[in-house]
Protein backbone atom coordinates (compact mmCIF):
# COMPACT_ATOMS: atom_id res chain seq x y z
CA UNK A 1 0.00 0.00 0.00
CA UNK A 2 1.41 3.28 -0.52
CA UNK A 3 2.34 5.66 1.88
CA UNK A 4 0.23 8.91 2.24
CA UNK A 5 2.32 11.29 2.10
CA UNK A 6 4.34 10.15 -0.92
CA UNK A 7 0.69 9.92 -2.81
CA UNK A 8 0.06 13.53 -1.78
CA UNK A 9 3.71 14.72 -3.27
CA UNK A 10 3.07 12.39 -6.54
CA UNK A 11 -0.33 13.70 -7.51
CA UNK A 12 0.28 17.46 -6.23
CA UNK A 13 3.09 17.54 -8.87
CA UNK A 14 0.73 15.97 -11.27
CA UNK A 15 -2.95 17.30 -10.68
CA UNK A 16 -2.18 20.57 -9.32
CA UNK A 17 0.79 21.64 -10.93
CA UNK A 18 0.95 19.81 -13.83
CA UNK A 19 -2.69 20.57 -14.68
CA UNK A 20 -3.95 23.24 -17.55
CA UNK A 21 -7.50 22.57 -17.40
CA UNK A 22 -8.60 25.11 -14.78
CA UNK A 23 -11.52 23.06 -13.43
CA UNK A 24 -9.52 20.09 -12.60
CA UNK A 25 -6.81 21.63 -10.99
CA UNK A 26 -9.57 23.36 -8.12
CA UNK A 27 -10.55 19.85 -8.05
CA UNK A 28 -7.31 18.57 -6.85
CA UNK A 29 -6.27 21.43 -4.98
CA UNK A 30 -9.69 21.00 -2.55
CA UNK A 31 -9.16 17.51 -2.27
CA UNK A 32 -5.20 17.54 -1.85
CA UNK A 33 -4.90 20.18 0.43
CA UNK A 34 -6.52 21.83 3.29
CA UNK A 35 -8.51 24.97 3.34
CA UNK A 36 -5.93 27.13 5.21
CA UNK A 37 -2.71 25.73 3.18
CA UNK A 38 0.12 27.89 2.77
CA UNK A 39 2.34 27.53 0.01
CA UNK A 40 5.50 29.12 0.30
CA UNK A 41 8.67 29.50 -2.44
CA UNK A 42 11.55 32.23 -2.32
CA UNK A 43 9.03 34.57 -3.70
CA UNK A 44 6.89 34.97 -0.81
CA UNK A 45 3.63 32.81 0.57
CA UNK A 46 -0.11 32.51 -0.38
CA UNK A 47 -2.95 31.02 1.74
CA UNK A 48 -6.16 29.11 0.80
CA UNK A 49 -6.86 27.16 -2.06
CA UNK A 50 -7.98 30.42 -4.34
CA UNK A 51 -3.96 31.47 -3.89
CA UNK A 52 -2.57 28.31 -4.50
CA UNK A 53 -4.75 27.68 -7.87
CA UNK A 54 -3.80 31.65 -9.23
CA UNK A 55 -0.17 30.85 -8.61
CA UNK A 56 0.13 27.21 -10.84
CA UNK A 57 -2.49 28.95 -13.79
CA UNK A 58 0.34 32.04 -14.05
CA UNK A 59 2.97 29.81 -13.82
CA UNK A 60 1.74 27.40 -16.29
CA UNK A 61 1.14 30.69 -18.59
CA UNK A 62 4.76 31.82 -18.53
CA UNK A 63 5.45 28.27 -19.52
CA UNK A 64 3.14 26.70 -22.28
CA UNK A 65 3.57 23.20 -22.91
CA UNK A 66 6.65 22.73 -20.42
CA UNK A 67 6.00 19.62 -17.79
CA UNK A 68 6.60 18.37 -14.17
CA UNK A 69 8.56 15.32 -13.77
CA UNK A 70 9.65 13.82 -10.86
CA UNK A 71 13.43 13.30 -10.59
CA UNK A 72 13.66 11.03 -7.55
CA UNK A 73 11.49 8.97 -5.59
CA UNK A 74 8.84 11.13 -2.94
CA UNK A 75 10.23 10.49 0.55
CA UNK A 76 7.84 10.82 3.57
CA UNK A 77 8.89 10.35 7.42
CA UNK A 78 5.96 11.21 10.36
CA UNK A 79 4.30 14.40 8.58
CA UNK A 80 6.26 15.10 6.56
CA UNK A 81 7.71 14.38 2.58
CA UNK A 82 9.62 15.31 -0.14
CA UNK A 83 9.91 15.15 -3.36
CA UNK A 84 12.53 16.45 -6.21
CA UNK A 85 11.44 17.75 -9.79
CA UNK A 86 11.94 19.46 -12.88
CA UNK A 87 10.05 21.90 -15.09
CA UNK A 88 10.77 22.04 -18.93
CA UNK A 89 9.58 21.45 -22.81
CA UNK A 90 8.54 17.47 -22.89
CA UNK A 91 11.22 15.59 -23.99
CA UNK A 92 14.38 17.54 -22.78
CA UNK A 93 16.04 18.11 -20.18
CA UNK A 94 14.43 20.13 -17.42
CA UNK A 95 15.37 23.79 -17.39
CA UNK A 96 14.32 24.54 -14.04
CA UNK A 97 14.85 21.62 -11.19
CA UNK A 98 13.77 22.36 -7.11
CA UNK A 99 12.16 20.20 -4.56
CA UNK A 100 8.86 20.34 -3.06
CA UNK A 101 8.46 19.92 1.05
CA UNK A 102 5.14 19.42 2.17
CA UNK A 103 3.84 19.19 5.89
CA UNK A 104 0.34 17.28 6.21
CA UNK A 105 -2.44 17.85 8.89
CA UNK A 106 -5.53 15.76 8.85
CA UNK A 107 -4.37 13.56 5.72
CA UNK A 108 -3.82 16.32 3.23
CA UNK A 109 -1.21 19.19 2.66
CA UNK A 110 -0.99 21.96 5.13
CA UNK A 111 2.16 23.24 4.20
CA UNK A 112 3.59 23.08 0.52
CA UNK A 113 7.56 24.73 0.77
CA UNK A 114 9.29 24.94 -2.72
CA UNK A 115 12.84 25.21 -3.00
CA UNK A 116 14.45 26.16 -6.08
CA UNK A 117 17.84 24.73 -7.25
CA UNK A 118 20.49 27.61 -8.46
CA UNK A 119 20.73 27.36 -12.09
CA UNK A 120 23.59 25.56 -13.80
CA UNK A 121 26.66 27.39 -14.50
Amino acid sequence: MPDPIVSLLTRNLREVFGEADPARRRAAIAALFTEDAVFADSDGSRTGHDALDRFVAELLARSPGWVFQATGPAQAAQDAGRLAWGFGPPGEPPRVTGMDVILVRGGKIASLYTFLDPPAP
